[in-house]
């Protein structure tokens, strides 16, 4: 299988406060935001629906699953670190279990992120 990949921009949140605000007080995201280290999200007081990947220690994503407002999801044991985008954005990108993420130079904000579209 031909190996494909999407650029995608994404914003990175190291900090405990940046992972605390996440996508709050948002009503949007033009690419993706990864938290990290962090291996379970909610959506209390967010004002749109997200598509939350858990990806492991090598950035291959472990599940996705889209979660509506005011939902908690449950941690993933393996998960290290979760990509959050608008709900529907990981489906058209590719984003699926055994798919691995590339971050690209990291600027922070901005920062460019590949999916490769094949899986293991």
């Amino acid at each position: 299988m031909a190996r494909s990949e999407l650029e995608v921009p994404l914003e990175i949140a190291t900090s405990y406060r940046a992972r605390s605000r996440g996508l709050l007080g948002r009503t949007g995201i033009a690419g993706a935001l990864l938290l990290s280290p962090a291996s379970g999200v909610h959506t209390f007081r967010m004002r749109f629906a997200i598509d939350v990947a858990y990806l492991d220690r090598e950035l291959t994503v472990i599940a996705v699953r889209t979660m509506r407002p005011e939902r908690l999801g449950l941690p993933r044991p393996r998960a290290r670190h979760v990509l959050e985008a608008e709900a529907g954005a990981m489906e058209r990108w590719g984003l699926r279990p055994g798919v691995r993420v590339s971050i690209g130079s990291p600027a922070g904000r901005g920062t460019p992120a590949t999916a490769g579209g094949s899986s293991p």
